[in-house]
């Protein structure tokens, strides 16, 4: 099979696996060595790997440079997050798409949110990048994996009653639009993560959190796939931080006995 086929054989509703989210290729590579069957890009780790802030600020050369050497480094089948497309007109996220496809990957996230309002952007126009994202993977004869990602409830937009309801009229949209998949960032609620993968037609995509159900309960409420977003990045920064401060501070070396993968390991990892 095709990389692009073994990635959306992956999406099974009530069968969630994993997607781990890398930030260059040397994280990439440790998820690959660590089992996972594909790895995902964090739009907000990469931005910041490469000194940009999150929130489509980044460098589109630089970061299209660091997707192509995740997928260079391993493999397995590798998505990649968009964002929103970088850019307003349907055009410029068809030419997204296509950059990240020379860039090697087998899908992506495209969001619905706009950075410069602060809010979702209508329907209509989600629903019309979508549809000239699919027409272009179409005309190509590319299976690539669109996974329609709505902010609603992520960034709490609107009135709370309402938000669930928004959501998955959003999903529903983005499905019948010709997205594989639908990401709902923002809840870790069951009850809710349940209402939304019975209501859509497309398998479903949540975002871990400290608060989010064990796998055994989000297979039940019929999730396909769990992201974890940059939390690993921000996690390994902070290790970092502590370590720049001792650093600053002490008159030895102690991090120098933490432990650490060794020089030679990490070595023949890219060897």
């Amino acid at each position: 099979m095709s990389q692009a086929v073994k990635f959306s054989a992956l999406h099974v509703r009530g069968t969630p696996f994993v997607l781990p989210n890398a930030w260059d290729a040397a994280s990439a590579r440790i998820y690959e060595q660590a089992g996972f069957a594909a790895i995902a890009t964090s739009s907000a780790a990469m931005a910041w790997s490469l000194g940009y802030a999150d929130g489509e600020a980044v460098d589109l050369d630089a970061l299209f440079a660091a997707i192509a050497g995740v997928v260079r480094a391993v493999k397995v089948p590798v998505s990649a997050d968009l964002e929103a497309g970088f850019g307003t007109g349907v055009a410029s996220v068809v030419t997204s798409f296509e950059r990240a496809l020379a860039a090697g990957v087998v899908g992506a996230n495209f969001e619905d949110y706009d950075n410069a309002a602060h809010d979702v952007v209508p329907i209509a126009t989600q629903v019309e990048r979508l549809r000239a994202i699919r027409a272009r993977a179409d005309a190509l004869g590319t299976p690539f994996f669109i996974n329609g990602r709505t902010d609603v409830l992520l960034h709490a937009l609107g009135e709370p009653k309402t938000r669930v309801d928004r959501c998955i009229e959003r999903l529903q949209a983005y499905a019948a639009a010709g997205a594989d998949g639908v990401f709902a960032p923002g809840t870790s609620d069951l009850e809710t993560i349940a209402r939304i993968a019975s209501a859509v037609d497309a398998p479903l995509n949540v975002l871990a959190n400290p608060t989010m159900p064990p796998r055994t309960q989000l297979a039940q409420a019929g999730v396909a796939r769990i992201s974890i977003g940059s939390a690993p990045m921000r996690r390994t920064l902070y290790v970092l931080r502590d370590l720049a401060r001792s650093l600053r501070v002490e008159d030895g070396f102690s991090y120098t006995r933490d432990p650490a993968i060794p020089f030679d390991e990490l070595n023949d990892l890219f060897a």
